[in-house]
């Protein structure tokens, strides 16, 4: 998290807020899932922004987040304040707004 530019504050405060963060791995889990959320354009400080206030998105599986990146990418809905809010949806609530 010191690596996207948060400060000492902000990282405890993520951690804090979702304690599992401390139990994934971070070569197995947060480093390839970090470069996947990059090479879609999300740039640090965006990254920041919504780990600062959801950092529950590393714990998803990278299937899931490229699968819901990749679909929201296509229908232009890719927005770093919307991200959060698409990827804490059931899979049949996305499937049904997203997926046509």
């Amino acid at each position: 998290l010191k690596e996207l530019g948060m400060d000492d504050t902000q990282v405890a405060k993520t951690i804090t807020s979702f304690p599992p963060l401390m139990g994934c791995s971070l070569e197995e889990n947060l480093k390839p899932k970090m470069k996947s959320l990059r090479e879609h354009g999300f740039t640090d400080k965006h990254l920041v922004e919504v780990l600062s206030k959801f950092p529950q998105l590393l714990s998803y599986s990278s299937t899931r987040l490229e699968h819901r990146i990749g679909v929201l990418k296509s229908s232009g809905l890719l927005r770093n304040q919307s991200l959060s809010s698409f990827m804490a949806l059931t899979d049949a609530t996305f499937s049904a707004r997203f997926e046509h």
